[in-house]
């Protein structure tokens, strides 16, 4: 059986399209369809329930690709292990959200870049959990960061490290709460401070006032900048309250620059997952980079 049968088809399964399998691949769409008939052909069984949107493989296709793909990412992985001594050539493509990918995978992956035959080009794309799945799914990125666990088989998630949120404002509107000590505050004691946020719908504030007070925040954002490090330094000016996650503010709960308005028993977290397309961790600099940033983030609080 042609190999390169079975790579389409492993391709195809996993994507769930034959547009984004083509996108993959490299190849015209009509390409992979007449790559897939003809492996149809050859088995005497069809792989696949065509639909409006995408393919659904028939039993025989779960099967199919169940015992194959293994076997064809080891395949890869024997192929790309005899290029490791040109690794330093490759370029590795990352996508994640703007503050966390900033401030912590960046940083992680940098030590990385520069090992002596061993290193790699790094180029970095932010953007929300959607987009960059998204841009995973199509081939534009090697390895992504998300705040959504991705479904399918085309990609395949780990969880990375959970992110705490920190409800914060300047020391002088900690001072103003009704009951006088903020980390005792209730959402009614907060309802007269300002809110700074990194969007209209107050994604940050929301989720907090849901997860720990059990209501909707009822003041609107006074200041919203889409960048959650400059939504810290409106915070620290004194514009409003904040919810940001623990690593981004805490030197400036340190500093008293910012105040803890709350303490909750249990405070919101959120998780991040890093993502490959299945099948790519066969390549040692992707491998490398996703063992890396599971390593690091084991010391991320």
């Amino acid at each position: 059986m042609d190999l390169a049968l079975l790579r389409t088809f492993v391709t195809v399964h996993r994507a769930g399209s034959f547009t984004r399998a083509a996108a993959l691949l490299g190849l015209s769409q009509p390409a992979v369809t007449s790559q897939i008939r003809t492996l149809e052909r050859q088995l005497g069984r069809p792989l696949f329930l065509r639909q409006a949107r995408g393919v659904t493989p028939t039993t025989i296709g779960d099967e199919l690709a169940h015992k194959a793909a293994p076997h064809l990412d080891a395949l890869v992985e024997i192929t790309e292990a005899g290029l490791d001594d040109e690794s330093s050539l490759r370029t590795l493509h990352l996508g994640g959200p703007l503050e966390f990918t900033a401030e912590r995978a960046l940083p992680a992956l940098s030590e990385l870049t520069g090992e002596d035959g061993r290193g790699f080009g790094l180029r970095a794309s932010f953007g929300k959990a959607e987009e960059i799945l998204e841009g995973l799914s199509a081939g534009h990125h090697d390895l992504a960061i998300s705040t959504a666990r991705p479904r399918g088989a085309l990609l395949t998630a780990t969880a990375l490290c959970d992110e705490e949120h920190v409800l914060v404002a300047a020391p002088r509107w900690a001072a103003t709460t009704e009951t006088g000590a903020p980390r005792r505050s209730t959402a009614s004691a907060l309802e007269h401070i300002p809110v700074v946020e990194v969007h209209e719908s107050l994604p940050f504030v929301a989720r907090y006032w849901a997860t720990v007070f059990d209501t909707c925040p009822t003041a609107p954002g006074t200041v919203v900048a889409p960048d959650l490090r400059a939504v810290l330094a409106c915070a620290i000016a004194g514009a409003g309250l904040a919810v940001l996650p623990r690593y981004l503010c805490a030197e400036a709960l340190e500093r008293g620059d910012v105040l803890a308005l709350h303490a909750p028993a249990v405070p919101p977290l959120r998780t991040y997952f890093l993502v490959v397309r299945t099948g790519t961790l066969a390549m040692p600099h992707i491998a490398r980079a996703h063992e890396w940033l599971l390593r690091a983030a084991a010391d991320w609080n």
